[in-house]
């Protein structure tokens, strides 16, 4: 029996998978440049499940499943009887008889593998308040696609010349990560990612804002890699050639504002702080941005941000997810 490819977190890949699934979203991404058809899963359904506002989930996955030959049916969260109080069990099941795949952007984590489950059907998890591994996958293809310089495409043809996904793990482990701000879902996917791909990854958190500490005992227990924890922005980004962030006040954390822009003061990447990085170091940012606090405008507009590359690879890592699981 065929193995149902669910993606709740990096640990559903299998050894290699990451590294497919980037070479594959390479491809992706060419292909849609030179404008070749790669409609690889025609009439496939994708059922997607909204509690949490989304700009780049839901635009990434949409456009995904369309261009591959699918179409999307979106369930906001007053749409669907879940938030009514209907069994998340139930909705699995429903769903399952009508998609051929479903993504759920939620809250707890609990949410996500209940769904998958129940679920008959793979179950992608488009973000929970633990992990956010969909972001994570596009931000490793940035990381791979600049610093490799990316995949060619052969004169005169519309698609990309031939891509070894072995050559991906090299590009990725030659380069020093660092994560300044708060330890959540980014962070713990990150986390996640250096464990299982060997990354040396440095993570700059205030007191009480560190990453989940079952999430960094599984990582370091592969031995893989190097992942450590830091007080010290400085001291996180120094000599680093990828420098990632996000927001200090995540969505549902509102009321803990103020007190979270206190514990995260001299935690923004601004120019001063980047400048400590290595030199030809990227700076990566999941968006939405609160520019003046957790990033300053001149960084995310200056010459070192990959920012809207990083955005834009959202939809050809969906691409290859979708087109993974769809086995």
């Amino acid at each position: 029996m065929a193995r149902k490819r669910d993606f709740l977190s990096f640990w559903d890949l299998q050894d290699g998978e990451i590294e497919a699934l980037l070479t594959r979203a390479e491809e992706f991404r060419f292909l849609r440049a030179v404008r070749a058809p790669h409609a690889t899963r025609p009439g496939r359904v994708l059922g997607m499940i909204f509690e949490k506002a989304s700009t780049r989930t839901r635009a990434s996955f949409e456009i995904a499943i369309y261009q591959l030959g699918g179409h999307a049916v979106v369930l906001g969260k007053g749409d669907s009887q879940i938030g009514r109080g209907e069994p998340v069990r139930d909705t699995a099941r429903v769903l399952a008889g009508y998609c051929d795949a479903v993504m759920v952007r939620t809250f707890g984590q609990d949410i996500a593998e209940e769904l998958a489950a129940y679920a008959a059907v793979p179950v992608i998890n488009g973000l929970t308040d633990l992990l956010h591994p969909c972001q994570v996958l596009a931000d490793l293809q940035t990381v791979f696609a600049h610093f490799s310089g990316g995949l060619s495409v052969r004169a005169g043809a519309g698609a990309p010349a031939s891509a070894n996904s072995g050559s991906v793990l090299p590009v990725l482990r030659q380069q020093r990560y660092a994560w300044v701000g708060d330890g959540n879902n980014m962070a713990n996917s990150w986390i996640e990612a250096a464990g299982i791909l060997g990354l040396d990854l440095m993570l700059a958190c205030p007191e009480g804002y560190e990453p989940d500490a079952k999430v960094l005992a599984r990582a370091r227990q592969t031995e893989r890699g190097r992942i450590t924890l830091s007080r010290d922005p400085g001291e996180a980004v120094a000599g680093r050639q990828v420098i990632s962030t996000d927001v200090f006040t995540s969505m549902g954390q509102e009321q803990e504002s103020e007190k979270r822009l206190r514990a995260f003061a001299g935690f923004c990447l601004d120019a001063p702080l980047v400048a400590r990085a290595d030199a030809r170091a990227i700076v990566l940012h999941c968006l939405p941005a609160h520019r003046g606090e957790e990033i300053s405008d001149d960084v995310i507009e200056g010459p070192q941000s990959l920012v809207w590359q990083q955005a834009e690879n959202r939809l050809h890592a969906q691409k290859a997810l979708l087109e993974w699981a769809l086995g």
